[in-house]
């Protein structure tokens, strides 16, 4: 349901455009527990709609990397900071990281988002928490992932993904205006 909420949120109109201005160049990793990380999207700058396109159209058939396994966001941030060589020349440089459960693997998340704000990256996060009041996910990308300058929004349930997805490429993405 996240690899098809990404495909589509990619497809949005107001999506593609503000990806399209900025230039901006994507990656997709798929990741789940200790030592679980793998590029399913290498690295492709988005300079056209067709190519947003293309890419979107790649990230609905791409197969979902791991199956049950643990939760190890910070060996995520800790790989994913490690792609940015490949992209050297980008000026901005952003993980966006999306789960539903905090950390019960691997190393410690809150190092691994301490050094990437080190290094210039900002991590920002999309919770998914259960449906209620209840946001214990949210709460703690809030105090161990998201570093200073980022951010966290919340999806309530898999059914809510796509759309905050949207919201939080935009936030990401948007030029202020006043």
């Amino acid at each position: 349901l996240q690899q098809q909420g990404i495909a589509r949120a990619l497809s949005d109109g107001a999506v593609a455009d503000a990806l399209v201005t900025g230039q901006v160049a994507l990656t997709v990793v798929h990741w789940s527990g200790a030592g679980q990380q793998a590029v399913v999207l290498p690295w492709r700058r988005m300079l056209s709609r067709a190519e947003v396109s293309r890419y979107a159209a790649a990230a609905a058939e791409a197969p979902r990397a791991f199956d049950g396994s643990d939760t190890a966001p910070g060996d995520l941030i800790a790989f994913a900071a490690g792609l940015f060589e490949a992209v050297a020349d980008c000026g901005r440089k952003v993980i966006d990281i999306s789960g539903d459960g905090p950390q019960n693997a691997g190393g410690s998340t809150a190092q691994a988002s301490a050094a990437a704000h080190r290094a210039g990256i900002v991590v920002n996060g999309l919770a998914i928490e259960d449906m209620g009041a209840s946001s214990p996910t949210t709460q703690y990308y809030s105090r161990h992932v998201v570093t200073p300058g980022g951010f966290v929004m919340t999806a309530r349930g898999l059914g809510d993904y796509e759309p905050t997805l949207r919201a939080k490429i935009l936030r990401e993405l948007a030029r202020p205006t006043g």
